[in-house]
C-alpha cells in the first residue's frame, strides 16, 4: 500500500467531517483496492455528515470507473432518504459539469448484470437520475 492509500484510509475514521470529506477525495481512485472500497462505502453512508456523502459520491462518480460507480451504487441501495439525496446530489454535480466526463448510465448498464441485488438496484436508481439529467 503506498503511503497515500495509508494516510486516506487513516483519515477517514477521522472524527473532523472535513478530514472524512478530504479522505473521500483521497480514496476515490483507489475503488478497486478492497480496503479503500471498504473505507469509502462508510463514507458514502457517513450518519455524522452528510457533507461526506456528498463529496465522496462526487469523487467517486468523477472517476466514473466501474468499482466507483459500483462502490455508489451499493451505497444508494443502503442509504436512508436524506443520504440517498445527498448522494445523488454528487453524482447530479458531475453530470451536469462532466463536459465529456464519465459515461455513467453506460457503467450503470455494465453493472445491470452484478451479482448483488442490491448494486444492480442502486445503479437502476443511478442510471434513473442520469436519465432525467438528459430530459
Amino acid at each position: 500500500m503506498t503511503s497515500g492509500l495509508v494516510a486516506a484510509l487513516a483519515e477517514a475514521k477521522a472524527s473532523s467531517w472535513t478530514q472524512r470529506a478530504c479522505a473521500g477525495r483521497a480514496l476515490a481512485s483507489f475503488a478497486e483496492v478492497p480496503e479503500a472500497a471498504e473505507a469509502l462505502v462508510g463514507l458514502l453512508l457517513d450518519v455524522e455528515d452528510t457533507a461526506v456523502t456528498r463529496e465522496t459520491a462526487e469523487a467517486l462518480a468523477q472517476v466514473g470507473t466501474l468499482a466507483a460507480v459500483r462502490l455508489i451504487a451499493h451505497a444508494v441501495a443502503e442509504a436512508d432518504d436524506k443520504q440517498a439525496d445527498w448522494l445523488q446530489t454528487g453524482v447530479h454535480d458531475v453530470l451536469v459539469d462532466s463536459g465529456g466526463g464519465p459515461d455513467i448510465a453506460a457503467v450503470c448498464g455494465e453493472l445491470a448484470g452484478d451479482p448483488e441485488e442490491p448494486v444492480r438496484r442502486g445503479a437502476a436508481d443511478i442510471s434513473a437520475w442520469a436519465d432525467a439529467m438528459r430530459r
